[in-house]
């Protein structure tokens, strides 16, 4: 079975890494590319593409909606004022939509209801979904990292610390002046202390694996690199809690996941291992009762478009890394 795909947003980091991907998916008709910025090239003239996918023309936004007659799924690489109304709308005609802003993350109530699409801890949810939340790329190493920890009540809730390091294509394409290469060149930054907008993601998840509220002291930082996601995160162990409990809970969570590798020491996680891959490395440490994780994704693979992906593997009953496969994703 073939399945048409199309996908809104393509001219950003996310769509361009979704497009290069799904050109390539052997169960993926990739039938429509949506992007203002681009609007009137050829997928060929901007990415390179060859065959019917690299012929395919970025449509202006007036042209979304009819250009996604037909499709049976849509992933939406559009910010959150634009998702918020799209999503809902294209799911009631009965397309599979996979949002990668943050619009349906958490919930406001009165929503259209969507699954949270990280698959190696919501697996069971996603396959009958209409409307995938695709996780933000922050929430996603931090949350393989604590997750089964939590769960498992190994690991105390409170005084969670988290640092986490990004390349600078996490921020999306933008002109803004703190993203100019001269401006990030040579040069490390926090950002987003005590606001930033992945913390009610946080929040949510951390609190339903731990079955009472959790609240982490987040700090992102800003690297002079295109992609990657360095997660530190430091807490303590539950009273009881030992090394060894750990490493099965690890073992119990992760061992037969395809896209999650565990390594034997945080120091052993590194950028190099994940950067063009779906892959999250995590590898841990503790000393007495502290405890320390650290992990590592591509934000644009696992961290986005990756992610997107195996989420649309599941949502159409295929193997989960269909697509997947290769390192040598695009590299803006």
């Amino acid at each position: 079975m073939q399945v048409r795909v199309g996908i809104v947003g393509a001219s950003g980091y996310a769509g361009m890494e979704a497009t290069y991907l799904l050109a390539r998916h052997p169960r993926v008709d990739l039938a429509f590319l949506g992007g203002d910025s681009w609007a009137g090239s050829t997928a060929r003239e901007r990415l390179g593409l060859s065959g019917p996918a690299g012929d395919l023309v970025y449509a202006r936004t007036a042209a979304w909606e009819e250009g996604l007659e037909g499709c049976d799924a849509v992933l939406l690489a559009t910010p959150e004022e634009v998702s918020r109304p799209l999503a809902p709308a294209l799911a009631r005609r009965g397309l599979r939509v996979i949002d990668l802003s943050s619009a349906y993350r958490v919930p406001r109530g009165e929503e259209e209801e969507a699954v949270y699409g990280l698959p190696e801890l919501f697996r069971a949810r996603i396959s009958g979904a209409r409307l995938v939340a695709n996780p933000g790329c922050y929430p996603t190493a931090i949350l393989l990292a604590l997750c089964p920890l939590l769960r498992a009540g190994l690991l105390e809730p409170e005084g969670l610390v988290v640092n986490a390091v990004s390349g600078v294509t996490g921020a999306g394409r933008r002109a803004d002046e703190p993203y100019a290469f001269a401006e990030l060149d040579g040069d490390v930054r926090a950002y987003g202390i005590f606001r930033h907008r992945h913390l009610p993601e946080l929040g949510r998840f951390l609190s339903e694996a731990a079955g009472r509220p959790v609240e982490i002291v987040f700090t992102p930082t800003l690297l002079p690199i295109r992609r990657g996601i360095l997660a530190t995160a430091v807490g303590r162990l539950a009273p009881g809690a030992s090394a060894p409990q750990v490493r099965e809970a690890y073992l119990a969570a992760y061992a037969n996941e395809p896209f999650v590798e565990l390594r034997a020491s945080p120091e052993e996680v590194a950028l190099r291992r994940v950067v063009g891959t779906n892959l999250a490395c995590i590898g841990w440490a503790v000393d007495g009762s502290r405890f320390l994780a650290c992990a590592a994704i591509d934000n644009l693979g696992k961290g986005a478009a990756g992610q997107a992906v195996q989420n649309l593997n599941l949502l159409f009953g295929w193997d989960e890394t269909l697509g997947l496969g290769e390192l040598r994703w695009f590299r803006p």
